[in-house]
């Protein structure tokens, strides 16, 4: 039987904000060079299973800073929700179980009478 429980409103916005920003930072990542630094291409056929890179151009400074910006409100937004006073109420399974049904929480319906 799922148990469902009532989060603060700070933290299920936290957590809602933790999930947009960790799509985002996954978007960005796959969306650039696969490398850093600028390096060539390379082949490695020879072994169990072919690898291949094209040639990276790297990122740009501010493609960098982008990733390190999103990186780090993610470190902001996992602690703030790890963290939150909320935990201290639950104890042992309850306390798993709480926070596993956080990140399954889905989005909080929008106010059917705010213009969309």
């Amino acid at each position: 039987m799922a148990t469902t429980y009532d989060f603060p409103s700070d933290l299920r916005a936290g957590q809602e904000e933790l999930h947009q920003v960790r799509a985002e930072l996954s978007a960005l990542l796959k969306r650039l060079p696969w490398s850093v630094e600028p390096l060539d291409g390379f082949s490695d056929a020879g072994n169990w299973r072919k690898i291949e890179r094209p040639a990276s151009p790297g990122w740009t400074a501010d493609e960098q800073a982008e990733v390190e910006k999103l990186r780090r409100r993610e470190r902001e937004l996992a602690i703030f929700v790890s963290t939150h006073r909320h935990w201290s109420g639950l104890t042992g399974p309850d306390r798993v179980n709480a926070r596993a049904g956080l990140k399954h929480t889905p989005e909080v319906a929008p106010d059917p009478g705010r213009d969309a």
